[in-house]
């Protein structure tokens, strides 16, 4: 009998293993399979970070070298098989193993296979991995984060983290995108504040957007069209992510959806704004869900579902914020409730 279970393993995850691990609850972490679906989804062990290049805006991790540290504070075997320090801070699949190796220092143990379903119906909870084998547990907390939306184009599987993103806030003030021309492409309010944010470090932003009007709200609307460097191409939808091993993106192959016609623009980066899919699919009739699919927090400021004994973390129950930091936050925050939730209920 476990009794906490936490299924997922980006920032929310494992903050959430230090946290319930140091409260003595002797978690047990779902941290995902490593299978080629999961690549192609963007789902694999330690979330979306592992798939980032550097992170500038986790506090903590200025810039500078770190490998004396990564050598000695991580695994030996997990650390040969990390890439190489690029000095300029920490990376993301340097931050998420320098997480998970915390949570195991604190005893956190690790299931690397999915959670595939949940029977939250009966107390204790049930969960049922790929394997077949099920867990029972008092607890759980649902940490499996969202994944971003792409186009599914060969090239810009190519090129991300080469240029090719869709995170503004997170990877647009990095030096490969200062001063230079980027594409987003979307037509929403997120596509919108993308491009907006960008216009901060571009020389230039070129939203691409496929019908001629754009989704976003009037307000959000009015502001991309008055922002000079904002330059919006309706009726526009990417076609190609151009680019070299060297350089990375270099461009843009755009088709106009009305006369069929081509063009290509020199671009350093292009970001993806076309929503994101959160990991649910194997909650939908468990837990209440958002219309977008989310997990649906039942109280203010705290991360309590619609399952007593059931609590949410990250972003997965995030459709808003979307940053590590605050991933992280709310993971602590469900692992305190947890612990409460268990020592009221006299189960600790």
């Amino acid at each position: 009998m476990e009794k906490v279970v936490i299924i997922g393993s980006g920032p929310a995850g494992w903050t959430a293993a230090i946290y319930a691990a140091r409260a003595e609850l002797k978690p047990l972490v779902f941290e995902g399979a490593i299978t080629e679906e999961n690549r192609l989804a963007g789902t694999l062990p330690l979330g979306q970070l592992a798939l980032t290049t550097e992170v500038e805006n986790f506090p903590g991790f200025p810039a500078g070298n770190l490998e004396a540290y990564l050598d000695d504070a991580i695994d030996p075997q997990r650390r040969a098989m990390m890439p190489a320090h690029s000095k300029h801070g920490v990376s993301g699949p340097e931050l998420m193993e320098l997480m998970r190796q915390q949570a195991v220092n604190f005893g956190t143990r690790i299931v690397t296979d999915d959670v595939v379903d949940v029977n939250f119906e009966c107390h204790p909870f049930k969960v049922t991995a790929s394997s077949g084998e099920t867990t029972q547990t008092l607890s759980v907390i649902v940490a499996t984060g969202a994944r971003a939306n792409y186009l599914g184009l060969p090239s810009e599987e190519k090129f991300k983290n080469r240029g090719v993103s869709a995170c503004a806030v997170c990877d647009g003030a990095l030096p490969r995108f200062r001063n230079k021309p980027l594409v987003v492409v979307g037509g929403g309010d997120s596509a919108v504040e993308e491009a907006t944010y960008l216009t901060k470090f571009a020389s230039r932003v070129y939203l691409v957007h496929r019908r001629d009007k754009l989704r976003a709200s009037r307000i959000m609307a009015k502001r991309a069209m008055e922002n000079p460097k904002i330059e919006i191409l309706w009726n526009t939808v990417l076609e190609e992510v151009l680019g070299d091993d060297q350089h990375g993106v270099t461009g843009v192959r755009l088709r106009h959806k009305v006369d069929d016609t081509t063009l290509e623009l020199e671009v350093a980066g292009v970001f993806l704004a076309i929503g994101h899919t959160p990991n649910t699919d194997f909650l939908k009739g468990k837990l209440e869900l958002t219309d977008k699919g989310y997990i649906r927090w039942t109280t203010p400021f705290r991360t309590y579902t619609s399952v007593e004994g059931v609590f949410a973390a990250g972003d997965v129950a995030d459709d808003y914020y979307r940053q590590a930091v605050t991933a992280a936050g709310s993971g602590c925050m469900a692992a305190l409730d947890a612990e409460r939730w268990l020592a009221a209920k006299e189960y600790e």
